[in-house]
């Protein structure tokens, strides 16, 4: 259950790493800082995650807290908002997929290694990207 809730934390898209913002280049209205909430339907993983993610021009970028371990994100969000994200931890994938209109978003994740599955909800909360 330790390794589902560390695995779920890093995967999962929760304080962001200091640094210095950067404005966020090229014209997509996705482009940002975005907080993350994570509610598991059903599986062995915990009931919700929070965690930040930056966009740059559909480029998903998972921002590291401290303390966690490193976390791959591949996939996209399309100029339209569409959201297909795999998100890697050590063997572990997540699938996340969903839509983001204007400063929100929703969509479904699954990981299937642990029979976890549910949704999630996205804000938008800076049109700056943290380093």
């Amino acid at each position: 259950m330790i390794a589902a809730k560390h695995l779920m934390i890093a995967c999962t898209l929760a304080a962001l790493p200091a640094g210095a913002a950067l404005a966020a280049s090229g014209s997509s209205p996705h482009n940002g800082t975005w907080s993350v909430r994570m509610v598991t339907d059903s599986g062995l993983c915990e009931s919700t995650y929070n965690y930040s993610i930056a966009i740059e021009n559909g480029n998903v970028r998972y921002l590291l807290a401290p303390g966690d371990s490193p976390t791959t994100v591949k996939g996209q969000v399309q100029p339209n908002g569409l959201v297909e994200l795999n998100i890697y931890r050590s063997i572990a994938k997540v699938d996340a997929n969903g839509q983001l209109r204007g400063s929100s978003g929703s969509g479904t994740w699954k990981l299937n290694m642990l029979g976890c599955s549910g949704r999630w909800t996205a804000q938008k909360r800076s049109s700056v990207v943290q380093s």
